[in-house]
């Protein structure tokens, strides 16, 4: 297979859906936004004088190189496979011939694509270039760099992911579109956390690099930070990924995370004081997490029992 210009062609279909992103997502916008992508998409093809494939989703493996974490809010990805199963599969994938399994794949992007076309039972539209794992790399950098939605932690795991394969720097850089000290800042966190950790916690868009930081550094500083928060998201279950880093967060917070008997007071004008003991590093991490719902379940008490007054803290 003839070798492709794909980076010239990946920054023209950038081009075309940053421009196509500049439309709304809602009604008559949203269809002509995917026609768009379409049209622009197809009309690409031609111009590189790319071959369009029909594959076999079994066939094709994902990427070597993961940039995604999981998503607790289910509900994207149902509204995004059930435009496919409405509309039908738009925009291609793209792949490369598996560098070591013959008559196999690997995706170069369109993860989400393929799981949507994978789960609904259908054929996939692929594009197949030959290319490096240098390249593939920066492809998915400038694909993700299109989309603009991924967090900061999953940038900082794809960077280890291709840093753990054996990624030059200059090529990790590349597709991350960062400096030497942004790499840095990225290694001081994803060196320090465990991987299970992180994706227990999940994508955190609302969490940026500071708070990751805090996190690992507060992480490294107490030794039974991994047993404290791998108990705590065996019986926390909190779909939302930006609530679970905050529990994760407050477990390594202050005074509770000590090997000896914690103590909350908490003051309220008309209950009065609550006090919570916790002695055990679980209990420690429960009171974390009773400390940041506590206001909310105390209106709601108040509510109930008709004592709220407007105005009232």
């Amino acid at each position: 297979m003839v070798r492709k210009n794909l980076l010239a062609g990946l920054v023209s279909d950038e081009a075309d859906r940053q421009t196509a992103q500049s439309y709304t997502n809602q009604g008559a916008a949203k269809s002509l936004k995917t026609n768009m992508e379409s049209l622009s998409e197809k009309a690409l093809m031609v111009e590189r004088g790319d071959v369009l494939l029909t594959l076999d989703p079994g066939v094709i493996d994902p990427s070597p190189f993961r940039d995604r974490l999981p998503d607790f809010d289910p509900q994207p990805f149902k509204d995004f496979k059930q435009s496919i199963a409405d509309e039908g599969q738009k925009v291609p994938i793209q792949v490369r011939p598996h560098p070591s399994v013959p008559k196999r794949y690997q995706v170069i992007y369109g993860h989400r694509r393929l799981q949507a076309v994978t789960e609904l039972g259908l054929q996939i539209k692929a594009i197949p270039i030959e290319i490096s794992d240098a390249e593939l790399v920066v492809a998915q950098g400038i694909e993700n760099a299109a989309r603009q939605d991924l967090s900061w932690i999953e940038r900082a795991l794809f960077a280890k992911t291709m840093e753990d394969a054996g990624v030059k720097p200059r090529h990790i850089k590349a597709a991350l579109a960062i400096n030497d000290n942004q790499l840095s800042m990225m290694r001081s966190v994803y060196q320090i956390l465990p991987t299970d950790i992180i994706e227990s916690i999940g994508r955190a868009p609302k969490v940026g690099r500071p708070r990751w930081t805090d996190l690992s550094k507060r992480f490294k500083q107490n030794p039974q930070a991994g047993q404290v928060l791998r108990k705590t998201f065996t019986v926390v279950k909190v779909l939302d990924s930006n609530e679970r880093f905050e529990i994760a967060l407050d477990a390594l917070r202050g005074p509770r995370f000590s090997a000896k008997t914690t103590a909350l007071d908490f003051q309220f004008k008309d209950i009065g004081s609550v006090k919570v003991i916790a002695d055990t590093p679980l209990g420690e991490a429960f009171a974390g997490f009773l400390e940041i719902r506590l206001p909310d379940l105390v209106a709601e008490f108040r509510l109930l029992k008709g004592e709220f007054k407007k105005g009232e803290s």
